[in-house]
């Protein structure tokens, strides 16, 4: 018989063993029709019972059969208990979503190699750079001159390939008007032939279309926005989209799947690097990605890399001037590296790789609590079924028989809390990656349901079984027929596993509390900490005009909107505070050579400390009249650090390669440039109107209006203003519109996630720890409940009762308790970096954890221990 029918057969047992019985019958019949009398034919035939197992060893597979018997056991058992089996199985879900679904991200933006040939040999090149407090900041920023002589250096080794980061941009297949924005991306001409991409329609770009600065106007597109943009419409190719004032034209689309370099980011075109003005001089915004060839030494690689980026650096720093000794060693210092980037680089991976890493933590705590309850919910009804297996045993039952039997109905609970986790995970995956970028800006992962989620799901379910079983297991496995069978405790059981188990939530839960209080406490601290200026109310509208325009008409628009009504003040300036960006150089005082500290400036306009709610501490604010270079106007951080704090109104400074001399006319309170992290920085605010070589005014393309509105909600405003600038400033377009405040909250984006993920966590950990306990003391009651009956009879105090009930579990929490703050304590280390003013042990943290823990330890022992103090010990008593 094929192996297919006997596998066929186990599924059908029931009729196999009715075929069987009925062929027995028939021998028996022919044999008396033949004159023998039926009781010698029996006799003769022999056990009908050893025949039929005989005969059904041959026709399906035993240990299969055997498996398929024992689930349907153990899916009637678990029917048996609906409500133990629906608690065991949500909470199980809960925690096996909460796993997947982390798994889901950190395997998109970290670990899955991006679909090109050769990724495990791909490597970005960075640099250590030593900023003037002594930290160090990972740099993986080149200018293209640079990088194209480094891919000279290594030709014969490895291909560098130089790619920017995508940018959310405007650009228009049409009118101005219909300006629409997509995420844009500057790549070397080659990089498509070293990924080995085909084109999906058209072609992609080559070598020869990033030769010559300003020559190939080509542009590919993703596959995923021709199907988003064109619906996958072959008349794509050959259109043409205008980007600034140049029209490109798309010549192609990428094989599905490739969607860039950077995860987090789907990038929508890909046109070539030499298309951007920067890539002719030493601006530093492309990356270098190093494809290692596969007979190459990374190593050799790496310091032939060394050997041209200091030779380059050298001869870079000759042409500085006026830059401090100081900082010309730090730069000639910095030594480049290779980093494995098999599954690309991006800002979301440097951000959120820790973070990620710890919610993993976090929810695989979570896991382990969720199964420690479970397998002391099975271990508690695996002691109800001592006799059970006892008899098992004493009729021939086999010890792996039975820990067959106790791990198919694990199996059953594990498979349906990881069914129901996967529907769990499915929409907290997407929840979770919404929360990490601004609405803005969104995040974008790919996050298939493909053999890596189905392998993870597999292993999780097989994990999660074999820790549900494995108590319960031992104990069926080490049962002794006749203790059991007298109706005794097994002489070893005694809840010592129940108890560890106990022990092991205690210190699970209070390492996720810990964390959740550290990370709470952060972001608290982070969030209200003084930023120097009024977010509340100002509107955010960045502004492009399709042409320079005078500075006049600039300064005309924003005497109009302040004459309306709505409207409390209004201001222009290159960026809005914490947006990230910066622009710092080194000034010199008094002809002095300039000193070793960067200064940080600003362009505003006069108003913009009204309207920004930053205080005047001295001298005047700008006026319509002032000019860049001329005026300026200095916070007190810059006060503090170039003048030693003496009053510098009146006093003038220069800065390096910049050009011109600042009178300062004023002093600014501090106010957070840059991020809310740091201390405040010194800046100098410089007038937007600003003056060239000729005397002349220049006209201005873009700005940032900055409107502080009467009503409570900015947004309200938006409508019409987006309607009105435009005819105050012809060809103005605005490019976006945000609150200060949603600015203000993506400073905090991190710590908020964390914050928030893990009290949810810490919330869900502790009502676990909750359940299980009473489960514990429950069950308790439940096996001594002949002895409280006899101990109540003879006069024991109920107060005595409590306590012989609760010590041990109070004992197990304190003890679990006390490892899980080690633990927590000595794990803090891998995680200060993602905390703020927050340093471990924390007393409120800890002390909030304490009464938490023992207020889930009060609420779950306290209903078992009345329950017990309300046995009567007639009825008990009695009943025994």
């Amino acid at each position: 018989m094929s192996i297919w029918s006997r596998i066929k057969n186990v599924l059908s047992s029931d009729a196999v063993t009715h075929d069987i019985d009925d062929e027995l019958q028939s021998h028996l019949e022919h044999a008396v029709r033949e004159g023998r009398n039926a009781n010698e034919a029996r006799k003769a035939l022999g056990s009908t019972l050893r025949i039929r197992e005989q005969s059904l060893d041959i026709r399906l597979i035993s240990w299969l059969d055997s498996l398929r018997a024992d689930a349907v056991f153990g899916w009637r058992q678990l029917l048996k208990n609906k409500l133990t089996t629906a608690a065991a199985v949500l909470s199980l879900a809960l925690a096996t979503g909460a796993c997947t679904a982390a798994f889901r991200l950190i395997d998109a933006l970290l670990l899955r190699q991006l679909p090109v040939t050769g990724a495990a040999r791909l490597h970005v090149l960075s640099h250590d750079s030593i900023n003037n407090d002594g930290t160090i900041r990972r740099i993986d920023n080149y200018d293209y001159p640079m990088l194209k002589q480094m891919r000279t250096a290594i030709k014969d080794q490895a291909e560098l390939i130089a790619a920017s980061r995508p940018e959310k941009t405007d650009l228009t297949y049409s009118a101005d008007p219909e300006m629409e924005k997509a995420y844009l991306q500057h790549v070397s001409g080659w990089m498509f032939q070293t990924f080995g991409l085909r084109p999906a329609a058209g072609r992609l770009l080559t070598e020869d279309d990033d030769i010559t600065h300003g020559a190939h106007p080509y542009a590919v597109l993703s596959h995923d926005y021709w199907t988003r943009r064109f619906a996958q419409s072959p008349s794509a190719i050959g259109r043409a989209f205008r980007l600034g004032e140049t029209s490109y034209t798309i010549i192609g689309i990428a094989n599905a799947g490739f969607t860039g370099t950077d995860p987090g980011t789907i990038t929508d075109i890909f046109i070539p690097v030499t298309m951007n003005p920067s890539s002719t001089v030493g601006d530093s915004w492309l990356r270098a990605l190093t494809l290692i060839g596969p007979e190459a030494n990374p190593t050799v690689v790496a310091s032939q890399l060394q050997a041209i980026f200091q030779a380059l650096r050298e001869e870079r720093s000759k042409r500085f001037q006026g830059m401090p000794k100081e900082q010309i060693d730090r730069f000639l210092r910095e030594k480049p590296s290779l980093e494995p980037a098999s599954s690309g680089i991006s800002q979301m991976q440097q951000t959120y790789r820790k973070s990620l890493t710890v919610l993993g933590g976090v929810v695989l705590l979570v896991l382990l609590i969720a199964c420690a309850n479970v397998a002391n919910l099975m271990t508690a009804q695996g002691a109800t079924r001592a006799r059970e297996m006892a008899l098992r045993i004493s009729i021939g039952a086999g010890r792996w028989r039975l820990l067959q039997l106790v791990m198919a109905e694990s199996a059953w609970i594990a498979a349906l809390s990881t069914a129901a986790g996967a529907v769990f995970a499915s929409w907290s995956a997407h929840f979770v990656l919404s929360r990490i970028s601004p609405p803005d800006n969104p995040a974008r992962l790919l996050l298939p349901a493909d053999w890596r989620l189905l392998s993870f799901t597999l292993a999780l379910t097989f994990a999660v079984t074999f820790i549900l079983a494995l108590g319960p297991a031992i104990r069926a496995s080490s049962a002794s027929p006749l203790t059991a069978i007298k109706g005794s405790d097994h002489p070893h059981f005694r809840n010592r596993s129940m108890h560890l188990l106990i022990a092991a939530q205690a210190a699970f839960c209070f390492i996720v509390i810990y964390f959740s209080g550290l990370f709470v406490t952060s972001f608290d601290r982070l969030s209200n900490r003084a930023i120097g200026f009024s977010a509340e109310r100002v509107l955010v509208l960045d502004a492009v005009s399709q042409q320079p325009q005078p500075q006049a008409l600039w300064d005309q628009a924003i005497a109009q909107l302040r004459q309306q009504p709505n409207i409390e003040a209004v201001a222009l300036a290159a960026w809005p505070l914490l947006q990230g960006d910066a622009n710092n150089g080194f000034i010199s005082i008094n002809g002095a050579p300039p000193g070793a500290i960067v200064s940080n400036f600003m362009n505003i306009s006069p108003g913009w400390l009204d309207a920004m709610k930053i205080p005047l501490r001295d001298g005047r604010d700008f006026r319509s009249t002032d000019t860049r270079p001329g005026a300026a106007i200095v916070n007190q951080a810059f006060v503090r650090e170039f003048f030693k704090g003496v009053n510098p109104v009146g006093r003038s400074f220069e800065r390096n390669g910049a050009g011109g001399r600042f009178e300062i006319v004023g002093i600014a309170g501090d106010a957070s440039y840059r991020d809310v992290r740091g201390q405040m920085v010194p800046v100098a605010f410089l007038p937007l109107q600003s003056i060239d070589n000729k005397g002349q005014i220049q006209q201005r393309r873009f700005a940032t209006f900055l409107i502080r509105t009467k009503t409570a909600d900015p947004f309200a405003l938006s409508a019409d203003l987006r309607q009105q600038l435009p005819q105050m400033i012809p060809g103005l377009r605005i490019a976006n519109v945000r609150a200060q405040t949603e600015i203000n909250n993506s400073q905090t984006r991190r710590e908020r996630l964390l914050a928030v993920l893990a009290s949810f966590f810490s919330i869900v950990a502790l009502l676990l720890a909750a359940v299980g306990l009473y489960g514990v003391l429950n069950h308790s009651v439940q096996q001594r409940r002949k002895e409280i009956g006899i101990r109540l009879a003879v006069g024991a105090p109920a107060k005595d009762i409590i306590r012989r009930l609760t010590t041990s579990t109070f004992a197990m929490v304190i003890c679990g308790g006390a490892l899980g703050l080690a633990i927590g304590i000595y794990a803090t280390q891998y995680i200060e970096s993602l905390l703020y003013q927050v340093k471990a042990p924390d007393t409120k943290v800890l002390t909030i954890q304490a009464l938490a823990i023992l207020g889930a330890t009060l609420f779950a022992v306290l209903p078992p221990a009345i329950r017990a103090v309300r046995i009567n010990p007639v009825k008990v008593l009695r009943m025994e």
